[in-house]
């Protein structure tokens, strides 16, 4: 398992788009030849694929700056603990600029990496005509091409629903090659590529998760895509590019079932996976076996005491309602230098692991039903978006009582509820750029489990500031120069 793939490494790091030194290394366990050599058999292919699915665990769980951890840290879902190392204090503090650590430059050349995974499984895919696995793997490359391209463009560019000219703004380099094409641009080591327009950008992703879609299995295993994924993506996608009966249609191809208010403890520590339509495993060969610390962003163990980073945001904490099963997923009593918090729970993995062996949710059922009522409300379906929403309020709420707000109360529900069951997944400062919304933190209240201690310095983001988008790293303006002409406004 300890094989590198030099070539590919080498042919992207000329391109400029890595910042960090392991390039394409972690398609394990790769040997040292050609990928053309290499890829001529399915079971390659395979191994291909765990080396791609590797690159977007590497970025959504990472301990430093994980995807499910940091769009909640810049957001109004956590408050930063004082008795903690103040990790992460550059992005809580929204004072990030290109060369800030973590985040920033790891988003880019993981998401990148997996691109490029992706692209190499596409080119060569040929070489397996007419076996029945062809599809499925093609399906698979396509999607998760489209994912990270998908992620690379949320983070850096604007969000096309964020405001009325953002389609026209940079977004990512979309990184492109066809079934059996060995001239494509990535082949070009002196290539010095441009960002594209958002506009290009979802277009590009769209296309490549409807062709995913037709092609893909419905089961691919544990840690995989499969169809319900891919359908499950574009429901999200379609949300952002603000295609609202798109949205409709495909999560009413998605075949999921919720996650009930007795299962959902199960979920967060592995015992099942009830409700989660795409994960990233750490109980497959896709991954090696180093854990998935991305709870490390929120709290440690030491010595008895739960040492947090971030604990749950006072006001938004009790916000929810007894009654709600998701308040003891999300919560647990924190205690450290005297001092209680209400510390985040949904990373802590199994019983006596310290922020433990836990898969990354990606995506969820519950996700979708929302993702599904919001589009409906924005068609004017209110009691289609209603029914949706109550769908996802019965399996919560216990006893449960059947909503009936209409308008901007249910407009208001959908989003509370979207918080509520997406806080610490990754969501939140997302949620808030694509509806053009700022961010507002409490400016009383503190970090201790009773609203006193140190509140935070930092408390707004006004709406259409220039922070919703991430700079372009440093490494990258450094060593592409036609994107070093390109660095988003006020970086």
């Amino acid at each position: 398992m300890n094989n590198k793939f030099y070539i590919i490494g080498i042919l992207f790091l000329s391109l400029g788009f890595f910042a960090c030194d392991d390039e394409l290394n972690d398609l394990k366990p790769f040997t040292e030849t050609e990928p053309s050599v290499f890829l001529t058999t399915p079971q390659n292919f395979e191994i291909a694929m765990n080396g791609v699915y590797r690159q977007l665990w590497l970025y959504y769980s990472d301990e430093a700056s994980g995807l499910q951890g940091v769009p909640d840290i810049i957001s109004d879902n956590v408050i930063q603990s004082q008795t903690g190392r103040r990790s992460n204090d550059n992005y809580y503090d929204l004072r990030y600029v290109a060369s800030t650590l973590g985040a920033i430059s790891l988003y880019w050349s993981e998401a990148y990496e997996a691109v490029n995974g992706a692209n190499l499984i596409i080119e060569n895919i040929s070489n397996i005509d007419g076996t029945p696995e062809q599809d499925n793997i093609l399906g698979q490359a396509l999607a998760t091409r489209a994912w990270a391209h998908f992620d690379l463009a949320r983070i850096y560019g604007q969000i096309p629903t964020q405001s009325p000219g953002a389609n026209t703004t940079l977004g990512a380099v979309y990184l492109k090659t066809e079934d059996g094409d060995t001239g494509s641009t990535i082949d070009d080591a002196l290539a010095q590529p441009a960002r594209e327009t958002i506009a290009s950008n979802y277009e590009e992703i769209i296309g490549d998760l409807e062709r995913a879609a037709q092609l893909i299995d419905d089961d691919n295993g544990e840690g995989r895509l499969n169809r319900n994924g891919v359908e499950a993506l574009l429901s999200r996608v379609y949300l952002y590019n603000g295609e609202y009966q798109k949205v409709i249609d495909a999560a009413n191809k998605v075949t999921a079932s919720l996650a009930t208010a007795e299962e959902l403890p199960d979920v967060y520590v592995d015992n099942i996976n009830a409700g989660v339509v795409i994960e990233l495993s750490i109980n497959t060969t896709t991954q090696a076996n180093t854990g998935n610390p991305v709870g490390v962003l929120y709290s440690q163990t030491s010595r008895g005491n739960t040492v947090s980073e971030y604990v749950m945001d006072f006001d938004f904490f009790n916000s929810i309602d007894a009654t709600d099963a998701r308040k003891d997923v999300l919560q647990f009593v924190g205690t450290n230098r005297g001092n209680d918090y209400n510390a985040i729970k949904k990373f802590l993995g199994e019983e006596g692991q310290t922020n433990g062996l836990v898969d990354v949710k990606v995506l969820r059922m519950a996700e979708v039903i929302l993702n599904k009522a919001e589009a409906q409300f924005e068609l004017g379906l209110e009691a289609g978006a209603l029914a949706s929403l109550n769908e996802l309020r019965e399996v919560r709420y216990s006893p449960y009582v059947a909503g009936t707000e209409t308008g901007i109360a249910l407009e208001d529900a959908i989003q509370y509820e979207r918080r509520v069951e997406l806080a610490y997944e990754g969501h939140r400062f997302f949620d808030l750029k694509r509806r053009g919304e700022g961010i507002n933190r409490n400016a009383t209240n503190g970090d201790i489990i009773d609203g006193t201690g140190t509140p935070p310095a930092a408390t707004t983001l006004p709406a259409g500031n220039f922070r919703f988008q991430f700079p372009i790293p440093t490494a990258e303006i450094n060593a592409n120069s036609t994107i070093a002409k390109q660095q988003n406004p006020g970086y």
